[in-house]
């Protein structure tokens, strides 16, 4: 896509967000096209592909939701997906909806101004292109800038500076190396065990010490598969009421007794996973509830 263009609807990212914009517009007859940085597909799963990146939200739910079809066709192979995984599932939606065509890619936006007298966006890249469109949709997500940490001296550091947030697509080789980590939310903590099975020395950096809940990661194996396959209508449909499907708790902390408290919290201990901090209503909302948690976690 070159030169100046007036069509309906620019769209800007294609992650999961942008990519299904651009089938839903096609599929409403909207003219649209997408401006994406990267040189294929997938938004924060094309960038995020550090060692051990992998979704915290079940497979069987982190996916596309218009296509019962697609449902049924496509087979996950882990409770919680790998990085892999994921961006070859983007490319699969891609190939299967030929949504590239609309796509283009290695390209940034640069600027998007508003014209209030013609009721259009004024969009440029860093590519040439000029795109005069009706709408503009940003689907850029709310990951896409990596920011390195305001530290004096970064700029003369003599060894290879890497940002989880946006990896090299060929592997870094940490073997026989020293490595520093800053910072242990979800991305170190994901990918200090596996930078540290083949690193000489690992030093993390951490401000702030996280709770970490076991995943209970496992296979899907196929009986269980083919039976959640079964239930996707109805899944995806309670999944429009309230989001991600977890096991949400409509008791406080306090209602029950210590016994009680503590049962729930092992039973969901044990089968891993986000629905730990749903055992009760309150845990987000009262600070005392929200000690019950934490006390067990220690």
């Amino acid at each position: 896509m070159t030169g100046t263009r007036t069509i309906d609807a620019v769209i800007v990212g294609a992650g999961f967000a942008g990519m299904y914009a651009v089938h839903k517009m096609r599929e409403m007859g909207i003219v649209a096209h997408a401006f994406e940085a990267g040189p294929d597909v997938g938004g924060v799963w094309y960038w995020n592909r550090y060692p051990g990146a992998r979704c915290d939200v079940e497979s069987m739910q982190y996916s596309y939701s218009f296509s019962p079809e697609m449902d049924q066709e496509w087979d996950w192979t882990e409770r919680y997906a790998r990085q892999p995984e994921i961006l070859a599932y983007l490319n699969h939606v891609a190939d299967r909806f030929d949504l590239r065509r609309d796509i283009s890619f290695s390209t940034r936006v640069v600027s998007a101004i508003y014209d209030s007298q013609s009721g259009l966006w004024d969009v440029r890249t860093d590519r040439g292109d000029h795109v005069r469109a009706r709408y503009c949709i940003m689907a850029s997500g709310s990951l896409s800038a990596a920011r390195l940490p305001d530290i004096a001296g970064i700029e003369s550091f003599g060894g290879p500076i890497f940002h989880t947030g946006a990896w090299p697509a060929e592997e870094p080789d940490f073997s026989g190396k020293s490595v520093a980590v800053i910072g242990t939310g979800s991305s170190g903590v994901q990918a200090i065990p596996q930078i540290a099975a083949v690193a000489d020395h690992v030093v993390v950096f951490q401000r702030t010490a996280n709770f970490v809940v076991p995943a209970r990661n496992q296979p899907i194996a196929p009986p269980l598969r083919d039976a959640l396959k079964a239930d996707y209508p109805a899944m995806r449909v309670r999944a429009r009421q309230v989001g991600t499907l977890y096991d949400f708790s409509e008791v406080a902390a306090f209602a029950v007794s210590a016994p009680e408290r503590e049962a729930e919290y092992r039973r969901r201990w044990e089968l891993g996973g986000v629905n730990f901090v749903h055992a009760f209503n309150d845990i987000m909302l009262d600070q005392r509830a929200n000690d019950t948690a934490a006390d067990f976690v220690r």
